[in-house]
Parts: structure tokens; C-alpha cells; sequence
């Protein structure tokens, strides 16, 4: 780190300077907005990370929180016309809530891309990339209810108890910018569950995932406090100094103060954000052919900004659509899938396509799904229910093997049947793609090493390249 040359300022003047910071960018540090480098001497940090050699750098997780529908998007079930409005043997399965005879889809599939996927004409666009996508019809998870379900695919557990993938990765992994987080959650409001989602947990706070409010237009508005107008450059960094000087002297007999040592990194990586960040998130800096490509609305302004962060050297970033639970579709489903499906379709093809083009998919893994599925039979007449027996979710780019489906569900698209694959599994599979053993990937806490995938997983070798 440069030295400033130290002025004459008074000892009033340097405590009004720690006042300031403490209620500018220092606060940013402090409201735990980081994930950086990881710790070197932490006597808790699993060694040998990675395990060997990665096939994906970093992650985009395309989260689409409620549950989308497997049967009108990705898992084409022509057997439902046959069976519409009735109950055959097969689908009599205990769900969340009572469900009545088959709804049978309304989405057509034609084949798509050399490969001859079969792809929903809701999404066209991202038909486009049928080669390099690998879909994964048998997904299954452990509970029906969407906070417990969001907990299992985030953190790996049905409780918000333990530290999302994100943090696990930037913790076996660190960041590849020490001027930005290394995870990122981009989110137009709060999902279900909220915070916990990207949450450290018992890991050192500066794993913490840092939480964007999309809603916001300009990375002032998304990170608060972000320029401190009353300090110069130099006169923040001189502060900075001396505020570290004395942490760090204050840590010498407190070593294993973890929660100090984080609040020491946040704070001096708050003020290197205000510099790399107004860059970074200003997705205004693109052109108007770029970001017209993307489409309009706040999921593609987070895509956008997602493929930005991803070229910067964010570890994870997490895109949810929407506030809340948007795919939740217990009422007038067909409908809403459709809209649901448009507003998603041209974001998500035009992000592959720019990774593409720029020569970052291929160490990039994207992640498309949500916590579960939903039910073939009907709620109401016109919704579909909670499905986590059967669903899917696709990947693309970062090792992964393109133009492939893995596994199946039964006739109705009910539940998982061949080759099955928990969310465990998936979180296995990530892990491998970033040159991690998902089982040495662990943490001491609490008198036992606790990793991901706690003592489950399995890594789905078929989809990778």
C-alpha cells in the first residue's frame, strides 16, 4: 500500500475523520458488503483448494424463485393431452395442497439447434442455444414449502442454518477482484427467506454474499454510501490508513476475533469498492445496441449487469427474478408461464450470447432453476401446485457438456425416474466444475467439519464436457 505523507491535522480533526467514515463507506464495510480474498491463515481454511484443475472460474445462478413449472418449459409431456382434466394411476401423489385431474400443457416443443433438443416455443430465443445448454429433467429435493426448499438449494440444508454455495465458494476459492465482492445476489425486492439466502453463517463474515437492490438505477442507488463527498481520494486514504494501523494493532492480542478480522477487510474493501464499482455496475456505460439486445425490464438490466460483474472477476453472482416468489403460479398458470417465459427468454439468450462472443462462457457456468417444480394436476381448475418429487434445471458453458438431456421424470412429469439427481448432487457437480472436491471443501465449527453437501452428493458426470 502507497503512503500518504501525514499532515498537520489535530487529533479533533483526525476523530472527526473516523466519524466520517464510520458513517460513509466505512458502514458499507460494516453491513458486512463483502466476500474478498479469503483469509490465508485461518486455521479453520481447508487446504489444497482447488483440488485440481477448474473448468469454470466463476458462476451465474439464474434463480427463478417460486418453483417454474418443468412440463411447459423444459420436459415436454405430450401424455398429458391424452389424460386432461382426469386422475390416472400415477399421478394420486400427496402434494402441499389438494390437486384435481391432469392439466395438460398448452406449450408446443420442436427440436431445436444441431443437437434436436426439444425446446418450448415460449422461448425461442434461448432455443437458439440448445447445443451448449445441458438439461437436467430429474431433479428432486426434500420439501414442499418454499422457505425450506430455497434454504436446501442455496445452502444446502432445509434450514436457514449454514452458508450459501456462494460463500463456499469464495471461501475455498476467494475472489479473482479484490476491488469488488466476490458474491453478488441482484434482486428487485427480497426473495422468500431473504437474506439468509446469501448469508456467511458460521463462516468468517467476509464470505458474506453482498446483497444489490435492482430496483435501483445506478450504483449509487444500488450500494449506499458509496462516494463520500466530504473527503478527497487522498484524504480517504490516509484516513484508511490509520484506521487499519490501529484495528490491526487492536487484533494482535485478539487473533482469534474472526468477527473483527472481517470487519477490518470490509472496511478497507468498502473503500476500494467506490472506485471499481462506479464502473462495474454502471451498466449505462454499454451501448444502446447492447443493452436494447438485452431487452427491456429489470430481469435483463440484472443480466446485463451480471455479465459485467462476471468480466470484473465476481466469483458468484446470484440473479433473482423478480420480488418474492414470481413463479408461484397456484392460479391462472398457463397464462402467467407465458409471461413469465417472454420476460425471461431474451435476457438470458443475449447473456449466453455476449459471454460467447467475449470468450468468457466457456469459464463460465450458468445456472438456470428454481427450488422445485410444479404438479401436472391441476389447483383450482387453472393453477399447478408445488412439485419437488420431479423438476428442472439446466446449465450452460463452464465445462459443461452442451446439446444433452440427464435423466427423466415418469409419463406425466411427476416424478423423477431415471438417473436421478438431488439438489446435493447439483451442488456436487458446481463444486467439480470449479475445481473442487465437494467433500474437502469443509469448515471445523461446532465440534465437526460441515461442507455443502453435508454427507450427501454425488457429482453428475454425464453433463460434464
Amino acid at each position: 500500500m502507497n503512503k500518504f505523507p501525514m499532515t498537520n491535522t489535530s487529533l479533533l480533526s483526525r476523530r472527526s475523520m473516523l466519524q466520517q467514515v464510520g458513517g460513509g463507506i466505512g458502514m458499507l464495510g460494516l453491513a458486512g458488503l463483502c466476500a474478498q480474498q479469503a483469509t490465508a491463515g485461518s486455521k479453520n481454511r481447508s487446504t489444497a483448494i482447488p483440488q485440481f484443475p477448474a473448468k469454470a472460474k466463476r458462476v451465474i445462478f439464474l434463480s427463478m424463485s417460486g418453483g417454474p413449472s418443468q412440463i411447459d418449459t423444459f420436459d415436454p409431456k405430450p401424455h398429458l393431452q391424452k389424460y386432461d382434466g382426469q386422475r390416472p394411476e400415477g399421478t394420486n401423489i400427496r402434494t402441499e395442497r389438494k390437486t384435481g385431474g391432469i392439466l395438460a400443457s398448452n406449450v408446443k416443443f420442436a427440436p431445436a439447434g444441431e443437437s434436436g433438443l426439444l425446446f418450448s416455443q415460449l422461448l425461442p430465443e434461448l432455443s437458439k442455444h440448445a447445443d451448449e445448454m445441458a438439461i437436467i429433467n430429474s431433479m428432486h429435493t426434500d420439501f414442499p414449502n418454499h422457505a425450506p426448499a430455497l434454504c436446501m438449494m442455496n445452502l444446502g440444508t432445509l434450514t436457514p442454518t449454514r452458508p450459501s454455495m456462494g460463500s463456499w465458494l469464495t471461501y475455498g476459492l476467494g475472489t479473482e477482484n479484490n476491488d469488488l465482492p466476490g458474491y453478488l445476489a441482484l434482486c428487485p425486492g427480497l426473495p422468500v427467506v431473504g437474506p439468509k439466502l446469501w448469508g456467511n453463517a458460521f463462516l468468517p463474515g467476509e464470505f458474506q454474499g453482498t446483497y444489490i437492490d435492482t430496483k435501483q438505477a445506478t450504483p449509487e442507488a444500488m450500494i449506499p454510501h458509496l462516494r463520500n463527498s466530504e473527503l478527497s481520494a487522498a484524504a480517504q486514504k490516509e484516513q484508511l490508513e490509520l484506521i487499519s494501523a490501529i484495528n490491526r494493532q487492536h487484533l494482535v492480542s485478539r487473533t482469534r476475533e474472526m468477527d473483527l478480522e472481517s470487519r477490518i477487510t470490509t472496511m478497507e474493501l468498502a473503500y476500494r469498492m467506490q472506485f471499481e464499482a462506479m464502473q462495474a455496475f454502471d451498466i449505462s456505460r454499454e451501448t444502446e445496441s447492447t443493452r436494447e439486445a438485452y431487452g427491456p425490464g429489470k430481469f435483463a438490466e440484472s443480466c446485463l449487469l451480471a455479465r459485467r460483474l462476471t468480466e470484473h472477476g465476481v466469483r458468484m453472482v446470484q440473479v433473482y427474478y423478480g420480488n418474492g416468489q414470481p413463479w408461484d403460479t397456484h392460479t391462472d398458470h398457463l397464462e402467467k408461464n407465458a409471461k413469465l417465459c417472454g420476460d425471461i427468454d431474451r435476457p438470458i439468450a443475449q447473456l449466453l450470447t455476449d459471454l460467447k462472443n467475449r470468450g468468457l462462457l466457456d469459464e463460465t457456468l450458468v445456472v438456470w432453476g428454481g427450488e422445485f417444480g410444479r404438479t401436472p394436476t391441476s389447483e383450482g381448475g387453472s393453477g399447478r401446485d408445488h412439485n419437488p418429487f420431479g423438476f428442472s434445471m439446466w446449465m450452460a458453458g463452464g465445462g459443461v457438456k452442451g446439446g444433452i438431456r440427464h435423466g427423466a421424470t415418469d409419463e406425466f412429469g411427476f416424478r423423477a425416474v431415471h438417473d436421478k439427481v438431488h439438489v446435493h448432487d447439483l451442488h456436487a457437480t458446481i463444486l467439480h466444475l470449479m475445481g473442487i472436491d465437494h467433500q474437502k471443501l469443509t469448515y471445523e465449527y461446532s465440534g465437526r467439519n460441515f461442507r455443502l453437501t453435508d454427507v450427501h452428493g454425488h457429482v453428475v458426470k454425464n453433463i460434464i464436457a
